[in-house]
């Protein structure tokens, strides 16, 4: 039987080594999240939504379903700025409000948020405006 070995998170500087290869270099934004088990090993990764250069589309109810077919615990979500700028827009702060909120409800642990560029990121949990 093949032992499948999952990663363990324990920074935001290896959320960004895992999803910068992915997604750090695009040429348009995506949304992705970590699913998490209870020891924060990652159970999986999915990419919810692929939108323009400026934005794209999340939906909650999406991430929750996965979050629930993967048996989750906790989740992190990240998505790629191809402008190289790694403030936070309004809507990003939003919509990871939206997502923490809905999973207070179910029990699943929204952990961090990360914004990431070509050669940085940043972490909502590491700036404490999660």
């Amino acid at each position: 039987e093949d032992v499948v070995e999952l990663t363990k998170i324990t920074s935001s500087k290896l959320v960004f080594e895992i999803m910068q290869p992915i997604i750090g270099e695009l040429p348009h934004e995506e949304f992705w999240v970590l699913f998490l088990n209870n020891s924060n090993k990652v159970i999986s990764k999915s990419q919810l939504s692929k939108g323009g250069i400026s934005g794209t589309i999340v939906d909650v109810r999406l991430v929750f379903k996965l979050a629930l077919e993967n048996g989750a615990t906790g989740l992190i979500l990240c998505h790629n700025h191809p402008s190289g700028n790694l403030r936070p827009s309004d809507a990003d702060k939003q919509i990871t409000k939206k997502i923490r909120l809905a999973g207070d409800c179910l029990d699943v642990k929204v952990l961090d948020h990360l914004i990431i560029t070509q050669n940085s990121y940043l972490s909502f949990a590491d700036e404490n405006i999660l």
